[in-house]
């Protein structure tokens, strides 16, 4: 499917699970590929061999933000511990305004059904505001995914679009506020 549309794939590296046939599909159907992994992870082969282009990193962290720097949306298979971190990594940036990119569940089967309640939840009680609920589209097929993808229209949080993370900003000494608004 993301070769037919000419999607190419950055992913975490491996040739393992469903990123590995994934991967596989997508580099044989003739886009391009290519797999960001810790080099720990690439020399114990513990993810199997990268498919196609492989892109050697020191640590996790810098295996996200490479990613981040590489990729238009974040598409989440099913998975475990590992992809709910990288989803809220994401997401938590993307509420402090570090990037505008959207977080695809590839809801098979209704696996992230459970997720998505209690985002909405979150959102109801006001733990969460709608901006960063919104970013996480939901989608049971991976055409009906990039279909609602590419109709998104983003909407960034009014308060979190005054933080500027460029560094010249960031080195400016800032009056710490510690009053509590209630």
């Amino acid at each position: 499917m993301l070769a037919k549309r000419k999607i190419h794939l950055v992913y975490g590296g491996g040739s393992l699970g469903l990123l590995g046939c994934v991967s596989t599909a997508t580099h044989v159907g003739g886009s391009q590929v290519l797999g960001i992994i810790p080099t720990v992870l690439a020399k114990g082969n513990f993810a199997g061999k990268t498919v196609r282009e492989e892109l050697r990193v020191p640590t996790m962290q810098d295996r996200i933000w490479k990613m981040l720097n590489n990729f238009d949306v974040f598409i989440a298979l099913p998975g475990g511990i590992g992809t709910l971190e990288e989803n809220f990594q994401i997401a938590s940036w993307a509420q402090l305004n570090i990037h505008h990119k959207l977080i695809g569940l590839l809801n098979v089967d209704g696996l992230f059904n459970k997720l998505l309640s209690f985002l909405d939840q979150a959102r109801e009680e006001n733990f969460i505001p709608q901006s960063a609920r919104q970013i996480f589209i939901s989608a049971s097929t991976v055409e009906e995914m990039i279909n609602k993808l590419e109709d998104f229209i983003y909407e960034p949080d009014p308060v979190a679009a005054q933080i500027d993370w460029s560094k010249e900003s960031n080195s400016k000494k800032r009056k710490l506020d510690l009053s509590l608004h209630l």
